[in-house]
C-alpha cells in the first residue's frame, strides 16, 4: 500500500478553514481543479470533473464536524491505484492559525508505489497551496 501526506498552516482560525472546506461538496469552492461538485445519495456521493473532463466519484465514508475532517474513498476516477481512501482535517495551531492536513492510502495500480504517491503528493500539496492562496487574498 503507498500513501501521500501533506499539510499547511494558515494564518487564521480552524473554524473559518472548515467553514470554506468542509462540506463534502465544498471542493470548487477552494480547488479550481474541481470545476463542480454534485452531490447525490444525501450528500454521501459526489461526481466531479477534472479539467480534461474526466469522471471522478467519491464516497463520504466519515463525517466528524467537531474534529473537523473527512474521510472519503475513491469509487470511480482517471488514477493508477485501487483501494483509495483520503482524510483532509483542519486542526487549531494557536490563537488565529490553523493547520489543515490532506493524507490518503491507496494501492497502485499500473503504477509503481513510488508514482502513485508522488501524483496524490502533487494532488494535495498543489490543492492545500492553493487553499493558502484563497486566505492569503481575503486577508489583502
Amino acid at each position: 500500500m503507498a500513501q501521500a501526506h501533506t499539510s499547511i498552516e494558515l494564518p487564521v482560525s480552524a473554524d473559518q478553514v472548515w467553514q470554506l472546506i468542509g462540506g463534502f461538496g465544498a471542493l470548487p469552492d477552494w480547488l479550481s481543479y474541481i470545476p463542480d461538485s454534485e452531490l447525490s445519495e444525501g450528500g454521501r456521493i459526489h461526481s466531479l470533473r477534472n479539467p480534461a473532463g474526466a469522471a471522478i466519484v467519491e464516497r463520504l465514508v466519515a463525517f466528524d464536524e467537531a474534529d473537523r475532517s473527512y474521510t472519503y474513498a475513491i469509487l470511480e476516477a482517471p488514477f493508477p491505484v485501487v483501494d483509495y481512501r483520503s482524510t483532509l482535517r483542519v486542526r487549531e495551531n494557536g490563537p488565529n492559525a490553523a493547520k489543515v492536513e490532506w493524507f490518503g492510502t491507496f494501492t497502485p495500480n499500473g503504477a509503481t508505489d513510488e508514482e502513485a504517491s508522488q501524483l496524490f503528493q502533487g494532488i494535495y500539496e498543489d490543492g492545500l497551496n492553493e487553499l493558502a492562496k484563497r486566505f492569503s487574498l481575503a486577508g489583502a
